[in-house]
């Protein structure tokens, strides 16, 4: 065994780290015709999805609670109730959970004639059903996904009932226990909303995508790219930390997931070169964090916004560039200032990958490159998800080593249907909360109340705007702590989202709907690795052995972009890509990227040579103006930035000749 491979973490350890924080990992691992019921289970639940994919989605209600019916009957028997429970066998309620799941959504295709048919309210056996299906999803949630979002959803659901008895301005005139379980599970309004239907159609198929793609083995092939582009760089195990946690982040849903698996192979190699272990976990977790924003998945919350924001696939995809390039550009930026004032150099000759063997694998980025041309030309997205995998399909067959077997091929239909288990639960779960909102008129009463409060705070509509936005921001990191992407982005642009659409409404101001969801989705994502939870920050520390809140607050500094760029596209959507001709697109980028270089530096205290605290303020101060997409700040900006990078030059050149001196 080589020293590298010492020093990763096992895949045992992996596993066991990825259960530690992420709730979706924490699956039973039975034997026996048990094993085999669930193993057939998820291959079902793959081929059906793949059936509708290609031959047609069925109605609405039916496609949706197979999906869902699926979802919860094998999240019963495959997560424990609690931590600790057994993972060899499954106890006797979680059998009897499992036909109840069945027996439930199966009421829907079973019974659609008369369920369409129906007007008014709903027969005792239907509140039965509906009132089960409510509970079965928010149990399914807690177990697959995590007890934050099972919380949230019975607040609204406690909302919803006691309107008439809340004071104030969020009193509304309330639901009976009637009227709520027929709106959660007897119309789109609630579970099987908008939420499940893009689980049930869109992410499913992309994440059977992602599925087939890792049977190539192109993991370990983002990993080698990386090292090749990176690895001999100043710092280089950060930059491949970078490089490498963006690539896989275009597939996969999981900032924890991520920052585990890409992590016990980037963090080591950070430490053994010199990285500070805060520091290095602190790389990783901001990176395969950032991946959550990356185009052109964007851990599937890309799908979610095209119903949620009214846009088209290539819209989303497009404004997500400029912002997720910055992004990534920071941490390196960072890194690399952080490498040069510690004198960290790249890796040696011996452990970099061969150009050659990197090129022989190239075609392993083909069906990325597919999906994003199928986009382009306007192929649907479910269309482009299976054009996707049969183009993975396709070009593993190029080599021997990325071939997809037979066996593969089984593989991937599992771990995709897996996968997709948290997601539809996550999913299901959130429509509770959406539907609680458009029943209640919630959405808006806090979104009104978040602008009130500011106003009342704020001197100047100016600063008004501001601190609204700042509001919205700390309510979307604090409900996105803890949930898996898709929810995150569905409770925050269900409950945080409506304070940015509030302001076009009672500030002279035109905010477009896409600046908002992605302003309330980065914040949500971010809360990763913003402490106290920071889940992606405690993951990388389970292979660190650094400090939890000290690596979550040198990821948070890290990733500073994603704090200061969702303010200036929604002050300026220029680095969205709307409404800006290609010139300004291409400065605005620019004087963004020099912004970057200088706020890196500020927060690093290092560029050509260490700078002093109030060079530092300097610096931070120059780097706002250059990423604030307006005339005037980007002149005194980029003045302000030649200056220091002049004096930069002439104070590290006097440094140099001194040293110099003292030599001779």
């Amino acid at each position: 065994m080589s020293e590298k491979e010492k020093d990763q973490l096992s895949e045992k350890g992996q596993q066991e780290l990825l259960e530690k924080y992420d709730a979706e990992a924490k699956t039973r691992n039975v034997k026996g015709k048990i094993y085999h019921v669930i193993f057939l289970g998820l291959i079902a639940f793959s081929v059906f999805q793949l059936y509708t994919g290609i031959f047609g989605q069925l109605t609405a209600y039916i496609q949706r609670t197979i999906h869902l019916g699926f979802a919860l009957s094998l999240i019963f028997l495959l997560f424990p109730a609690a931590r600790g429970m057994r993972k060899d066998k499954i106890p006797w309620y979680d059998y009897i959970l499992m036909l109840l799941s069945i027996l439930v959504c199966g009421y829907w295709p079973v019974y659609y004639d008369t369920l369409v048919q129906q007007f008014g309210g709903i027969s005792v056996m239907q509140m039965v059903v509906g009132g089960l299906g409510i509970l079965l999803v928010l149990e399914a949630a807690r177990r697959a996904v995590g007890l934050p979002i099972t919380i949230i959803a019975l607040l609204f659901l406690s909302y919803a009932l006691l309107g008439p008895n809340i004071p104030g301005m969020f009193a509304h005139a309330g639901l009976s226990l009637e009227q709520l379980i027929q709106s959660m599970f007897f119309t789109t309004e609630g579970i099987l909303g908008t939420p499940l239907q893009v689980s049930s159609t869109y992410i499913f198929l992309f994440l059977l995508f992602g599925a087939f793609l890792v049977q190539t083995g192109v993991g370990n092939y983002f990993n080698d790219l990386a090292i090749s582009i990176a690895g001999k760089r100043v710092g280089g195990p950060a930059k491949v930390a970078i490089f490498s946690s963006a690539l896989n982040g275009t597939i996969s849903g999981s900032s924890v997931a991520n920052t585990v698996t890409t992590g016990s192979y980037t963090i080591p190699m950070m430490k053994k070169l010199g990285y500070r272990k805060n520091f290095a976990g602190a790389v990783e977790a901001a990176s395969s964090t950032g991946g959550q924003i990356m185009p052109p998945i964007m851990g599937a919350a890309a799908f979610l916004m095209i119903e949620f924001a009214g846009e088209s696939y290539w819209n989303i995809a497009k404004a997500a560039v400029i912002p997720a390039a910055l992004y990534f550009a920071g941490i390196w930026i960072m890194t690399h200032f952080e490498a040069k004032r510690t004198g960290l150099t790249g890796l040696p000759d011996e452990e970099i990958p061969s150009k050659l063997s990197v090129l022989k694998k190239i075609h392993l980025l083909l069906p990325i490159l597919a999906i994003v041309y199928f986009l382009f030309i306007g192929v649907s997205v479910e269309r482009a998800a299976i054009y996707g995998i049969l183009t993975t399909i396709i070009v593993s067959l190029f080599r021997k080593d990325t071939r997809i077997t037979p066996a593969k091929f089984i593989v991937a239909l599992e771990q995709g249907a897996r996968t997709a288990l948290g997601v539809a639960a996550a999913t299901a779960c959130a429509g509770i909360i959406v539907g609680v909102v458009t029943r209640t008129g919630l959405g808006l009463k806090l979104g009104n109340s978040l602008v009130s409060i500011a106003g009342t705070i704020a001197s100047t509509p100016e600063i008004q705007l501001m601190l609204t936005l700042v509001f919205t921001m700390i309510t979307s990191i604090i409900i996105g702590m803890g949930s898996p992407t898709t929810a995150n982005y569905i409770i925050t642009s269900t409950i945080a989202l409506p304070a940015i659409v509030a302001l076009n409404d009672n500030l002279d101001v035109a905010i477009p709907l896409l600046a908002a969801h992605m302003f309330v989705f980065y914040f949500g994502i971010v809360a990763d690795i913003t402490p106290p939870v920071a889940l992606a920050a405690f993951a990388a520390t389970g292979i660190s052995g650094g400090e939890p809140i000290r690596t979550g607050a040198n990821a948070a500094r890290l990733a500073i972009a994603a704090f200061i760029i969702p303010y200036m596209f929604v002050l300026n959507p220029t680095l969205l890509m709307i409404d800006a001709n290609v010139f300004e697109i291409i400065f605005a980028f620019f004087t963004a990227i020099l912004g970057m270089i200088a706020i890196g530096a500020g927060m690093i205290g290092y560029w050509y040579r260490r700078i002093k605290w109030f060079e530092r303020i300097l610096a931070i101060a120059t780097g706002l103006m250059l990423i604030y997409p307006e005339g005037y700040s980007d002149t005194i900006g980029f003045v302000l930035f030649a200056i220091q990078l002049v004096i930069q030059f002439m104070s590290r050149d006097k440094n140099a000749k001194r040293s110099k001196t003292q030599v001779s």
